[in-house]
């Protein structure tokens, strides 16, 4: 991205910092921090309770990427304390709690990966944080300053978020731990003086609610912009690790590729304005054509996936992804490259396919395998299994599970 300085008139950045944004709370407050001339803390926090990076954090990291190309100071805050309490937001029930290796583990990934989209290299404009700063272990945070905090909010005003609310009306638990978290990620603001805070749409609450803290910690209240959420590869639900929809950032280019030409077409515009650095009116060009029919889905996704797979790989990985999905799924061609999987060596055992397809990672569980093979959607060297086990000596070949996925079977 092309950097842009503070000293442009506030009209020039607010127009970039619009860009994708569902709400600015307020325009106004933004608008006159802007104009003071000076840089701005803004602040996004990750809680890191799956390992890894996927393109729906990013959506997040390029708005401070936008920032910090405007010359103000963002803050990639790390919610190692947070994630040990974890986040209600969008829950249906209690979250199983995290150990502090796990949080770790997954926290060191998230370092590593977040210089594909931040410019670590820029003096002044980058700070990395973790809130286990001031409420971890023999740090500043104590009971004086429990008592503090928690004498800022009630209880009511907790509860009348719509999580909750959900959950108390159908007869489930709430914990006070969850009740903590607002006020933590809230807490979080205070501690850094944050003049903006970024988020997604299901963190409003959280985030209004650091507003409220810093006026009553005598700050000036931070400005709060809400993200869309990026549906994953369902379509439906927000990409999730857990929920298996999502788009690795660090995954090879041939499986990132593959994941993005099978994203449902209502996403391609979405997708284009959250995650790539396409002009506004390119985008409204391809809005047109889809909308007018004037272009092929396919050939707008593969267009999207060699930008994206360009971006955080090589424009060579780029090509040589798109040249093999479309040889694997035009010309219905066996791909060039895929893992091998050694079996027994002794020709009389069986092969249990419904545990290779759980070990390999092609279905989650043995009702999943099961229900795979039912439909026809287990190959092996283009011929449909149909049974749970098969000879050994009849398994050499490759084994394909639904359109993408492949093994090459081989006895030892």
């Amino acid at each position: 991205m092309a950097r842009r300085t503070t000293d442009s008139t506030p009209s020039e950045p607010l127009s970039l910092i619009r860009r994708g944004a569902v709400e600015i709370i307020t325009e106004d407050d933004l608008t006159r921090k802007l104009g003071r001339g000076r840089p701005l803390t803004i602040k996004a926090g990750f809680d890191p309770t799956a390992p890894d990076l996927h393109l729906g954090h990013t959506v997040l990291l390029r708005k401070l990427r936008q920032f910090q190309d405007l010359g103000h100071k963002v803050i990639f805050l790390i919610g190692d304390a947070t994630a040990l309490v974890g986040d209600p937001s969008a829950q249906s029930k209690m979250r199983k709690l995290m150990t502090e290796e796990e949080v770790q583990a997954n926290a060191e990934t998230y370092v590593l990966q977040v210089k594909t989209i931040l410019d670590t290299n820029r003096p002044g404009t980058l700070e990395r944080r973790h809130n286990s700063e001031w409420f971890g272990k023999e740090r500043s945070f104590g009971l004086k300053e429990l008592v503090e905090l928690t004498s800022k909010y009630t209880v009511a005003r907790l509860i009348e978020r719509d999580d909750f609310q959900k959950r108390l009306k159908a007869g489930q638990e709430v914990s006070m731990l969850e009740l903590f978290y607002p006020l933590m990620q809230g807490y979080d603001s205070v501690m850094l003086t944050a003049d903006v805070e970024l988020g997604g749409t299901d963190q409003k609450f959280n985030l209004l609610l650091g507003r409220d803290l810093q006026r009553a910690y005598g700050q000036e209240p931070q400005v709060v912009i809400t993200m869309p959420l990026l549906e994953g590869t369902d379509g439906v639900q927000k990409m999730s690790k857990s929920l298996g929809n999502h788009i690795g950032i660090t995954e090879p280019p041939g499986e990132m590729f593959g994941k993005l030409m099978s994203i449902p077409d209502p996403l391609i515009v979405k997708y284009a304005t959250l995650l790539t650095e396409r002009e506004t009116s390119r985008i409204a060009e391809l809005e047109r054509q889809l909308r007018d029919r004037a272009i092929n889905p396919r050939d707008a996704k593969a267009e999207l996936a060699t930008e994206l797979v360009t971006m955080y790989h090589s424009p060579e990985a780029a090509r040589a992804a798109r040249e093999e999905f479309f040889k694997v799924f035009s010309r219905r061609e066996t791909p060039s490259e895929m893992p091998t999987v050694l079996l027994a060596p002794e020709a009389d055992e069986t092969v249990n396919i419904i545990e290779l397809l759980v070990s390999q990672g092609l279905a989650k569980t043995n009702n999943e395998a099961r229900r795979l093979l039912r439909q026809g959607g287990v190959k092996l060297n283009g011929k449909p299994l149909t049974q749970p086990s098969l000879p050994a000596a009849q398994s050499a070949g490759v084994l394909q599970v639904g359109s993408r996925h492949f093994r090459r079977l081989t006895r030892g």
